[in-house]
């Protein structure tokens, strides 16, 4: 089984976010960037896939130079190569656009992405890829079991979960529940030396219209003032509940 992993290159959610040029870009001075938490899920049930079934691991990313850390850090914990194509990842279309010619081209049988990323949160690109090239398609995955080209998977919905039964090609967009986060892998020193040496193919990419475009980002609100009440103090707290906050 041929398993492809795409990886979203995000700030961590530690970061402290600014913006630029009129609050229409995204200030990446001084970020600490990392594999996207949707995507680390994934590419942690692909490498038990890896270890299970004896399945091939291969991770992609849109992105320029700077997002190759992201992939290597992806090899180590187990991929067996990565391929990035050479672009500006500038809406969600685009990337399907190139992630879609990754996957024809590379003929693989399941396709693991993130059911959205951390910075944007489109929630675009799985189920479009899925459009491009007429797959199955499964959002909000938490499980998935594969038995030659049969597969059954779970995907959260209202209330409760789903599970379905489908077949590869399959192109699932996943979360936690994959695996859970005591099960994700820290590479260790033996993966950081060989990932070094293993295949990290650049494309150039396709022609593909770019669909939207961001046009100003803003903040939120700044959190006002905490009122603190003395813990005998009931009759004020009641008060400024009912009178203030207006939430009894």
């Amino acid at each position: 089984m041929k398993i492809l992993v795409c990886i979203s290159h995000v700030p961590d959610t530690t970061s402290k976010i600014n913006f630029v040029n009129g609050d229409s870009e995204f200030d990446t001075n001084g970020v600490q960037y990392v594999i996207n938490p949707n995507d680390e899920f994934g590419l942690t049930r692909a490498i038990w896939f890896q270890e299970q079934q004896g399945a091939t691991v291969t991770v992609v990313n849109v992105g320029g130079p700077d997002t190759e850390p992201t992939l290597r850090k992806a090899l180590a914990i187990g991929a067996n190569e990565a391929i990035r194509v050479n672009a500006t990842p500038t809406d969600g279309f685009f990337v399907a656009k190139q992630l879609a010619e990754v996957i024809k081209n590379g003929g693989y049988d399941l396709v693991i992405a993130g059911k959205e990323s951390l910075d944007y949160n489109g929630g675009m690109v799985p189920g479009m890829i899925a459009g491009i090239l007429g797959y199955n398609f499964l959002n909000s995955c938490v499980s998935v079991a594969v038995d030659g080209t049969s597969v059954t998977a779970s995907r959260e919905i209202d209330g409760g979960k789903e599970t379905v039964a489908t077949t590869l090609p399959l192109i699932i967009g996943g979360q936690k529940g994959l695996v859970e986060e005591k099960d994700l892998r820290i590479p260790n020193m033996r993966g950081i030396m060989t990932a070094r040496t293993k295949a990290l193919t650049i494309l150039e990419p396709v022609d593909a219209n770019v669909a939207t475009k961001a046009v100003k980002f803003d903040k939120p609100a700044p959190k006002s003032a905490v009122k603190l009440v003395a813990a005998d103090n009931l009759d004020e707290l009641i008060n400024l509940l009912h009178n203030e906050a207006k939430v009894i």
